[in-house]
């Protein structure tokens, strides 16, 4: 019987997290990108929320502001910046979906099942 070691509990939390995220290739199945991201307070999630939203028939900020907005570093060879972040979000197109869902899921506290 295995034991699961909890990490101790504290309401001081780290300013980031490492999450991996799942991108899909088309043709190839799925790789993995662990990513740096940034820890928000609920009202900061809250607030981070609303900035997504189209205004007045206007586009919403673009995908790859939105990952510099959450995350700060990733576990590739290529630099983390605006311009790779671009070529991620227009290469593979569910690429910002996946990660701002993993960024949620994560801040959130959701779990999957095994």
């Amino acid at each position: 019987m295995t034991k699961t070691i909890a990490k101790k509990f504290s309401l001081n939390v780290a300013p980031t997290f490492k999450a991996s995220v799942q991108i899909q290739i088309p043709g190839a199945g799925e790789a993995e990108i662990l990513f740096t991201f940034k820890h928000r307070t609920k009202n900061e999630l809250k607030e981070f929320s609303e900035s997504l939203k189209a205004v007045d028939g206007e586009d919403g900020p673009k995908d790859a502001d939105v990952l510099l907005d959450i995350a700060s570093g990733w576990d590739l060879d290529e630099p983390f910046d605006a311009d790779s972040l671009e070529k991620l979000t227009q290469r593979y197109m569910g690429a910002a979906q996946a990660v701002i869902g993993a960024y949620f899921t994560e801040l959130m506290g959701a779990r999957t099942k095994n």
